[in-house]
């Protein structure tokens, strides 16, 4: 427990931490790297390089001191950060090198003594944080081992390698010493760890886009933009498509991750799925684990997609649609070819907007959930908002650092 002092303390640094935390981030970064190199296989370079990994840092040290006294009130955050932390090996033994530069950081850009009482109740109030993620962690750690048989990585052949559209490729992984593929839960995501040309790892997170108890894994890759030197924007995606054939093998981590589809709330509750783009990987393992249900909860399906060449596993969500009636699908393309409306390969067109929204999911009690780009997440957050959906029923998932929802309004 931290001490009334010491929260008095962390209280008095919130505005300047408001003001310049971004800074301070910054800073953080580039001393922890310099010093520590080792640990830089855990971060995203593009994140990096764009600042949505310093953003995001800054924004929840501010939430922590924000609710310094309660702690509890992050515990949302802190299961997503934890899982993410787990899915890419952090280790206990990786705390205090986090915790040394961050207070260096700290002490540097606030120009403080050594025994400024500002550092010494950051160091407490990080101690207190750096143990509750090592707890879960552990705990997350453990459930890997008895579901897995090993926390780490382990080896997956492709056994199948799909393109599913013109940007986005799916990869079927099939362990490579034989057996099943262990438990996941649908909206979970596997991290795969590919070389670098350098030396080195990097790792990054695919959602499962399979059903729930298959025998393998599947996971979809969207094709991102050509990467240049230091394994920026695009290094694993573009290695993925372009080097990895069927037969190759790949290092995955086990399944983690907390966007995950509940069981409805009440009896005949509706379920209503939206994507964008590749956030379609976590909604369609979310659809196949719902109609497989024993109760046949309604369920909405809505797909936003740029035209017919980028929109991927429309036939698979089709024939869904076709076996199962209480599944209601409703694709809509912001930038349709020609004949996509003539040939109904699409229902509607513009983007996902509350006119629509409210003819498919009506204003019957529902569980939301939805996953594409920040902006999309964004409008469809602010229109279940309006409609006074409460936040218990709203679940979304980032494809990026962890953040805040509305803190990444566009």
């Amino acid at each position: 427990m931290l001490s009334a002092e010491t929260i008095a303390t962390i209280k008095q640094t919130l505005p300047v931490l408001e003001s310049r935390g971004e800074t301070l981030t910054s800073h953080f970064y580039r001393r922890m790297f310099r010093a520590n190199p080792e640990v830089q296989a855990f971060f995203n370079p593009a994140h990096q390089r764009s600042g949505t990994q310093q953003r995001a840092l800054a924004t929840a040290i501010c939430a922590y001191a924000r609710h310094i006294e309660n702690p509890a009130a992050l515990a949302a955050a802190v299961e997503l950060i934890a899982h993410k932390h787990a899915s890419l090996g952090v280790q206990a033994a990786h705390y205090p090198i986090v915790g040394r530069h961050l207070l260096g950081a700290i002490q540097e850009l606030l120009e403080l003594r050594d025994d400024d009482p500002i550092l010494n109740a950051w160091g407490q109030a990080y101690e207190v944080l750096a143990n509750i993620f090592i707890e879960r962690e552990s705990d997350l750690y453990e459930t890997h081992r008895v579901q897995h048989g090993q926390a780490g990585f382990t080896p997956f052949r492709v056994s199948q390698k799909t393109a599913e559209s013109e940007v986005i490729t799916s990869f079927r992984l099939t362990p490579l010493h034989g057996g099943k593929a262990g438990p996941f839960l649908a909206g979970q995501y596997l991290t795969v760890r590919v070389p670098l040309p350098e030396g080195g790892t990097t790792m990054r997170n695919y959602s499962i886009c399979s059903a729930p108890g298959s025998a393998d894994y599947r996971i979809a890759v969207k094709k991102e933009a050509a990467p240049s030197p230091g394994a920026p924007s695009g290094y694993v995606s573009n290695y993925l498509h372009e080097r990895i054939s069927e037969g190759d093998v790949l290092e995955v981590g086990p399944p983690c991750g907390d966007f995950t589809l509940r069981p409805p709330a009440t009896p005949g509750q509706q379920l209503v799925l939206i994507s964008a783009g590749v956030g379609i990987t976590p909604c369609l393992a979310m659809l196949h684990a719902a109609l497989a249900e024993p109760g046949k909860r309604p369920t909405v399906f809505l797909h936003a997609a740029l035209n017919s060449k980028t929109h991927a596993f429309r036939e698979e969500v089709c024939d869904l649609a076709r076996r199962h009636s209480q599944l209601r699908v409703h694709f809509r393309y912001s930038d349709p070819l020609n004949d996509d409306l003539e040939k109904s390969r699409c229902h509607s067109i513009g983007l996902v907007d509350e006119p629509l929204l409210r003819s498919l999911a009506g204003d019957a009690d529902a569980e939301f959930y939805f996953c594409g780009p920040v902006p999309f997440l964004n409008r469809i957050n602010q229109f279940l908002g309006d409609r006074s959906v409460p936040a218990e029923h709203r679940h979304y998932e980032f494809f990026g650092p962890a953040q805040v929802l509305e803190a990444a309004a566009v």
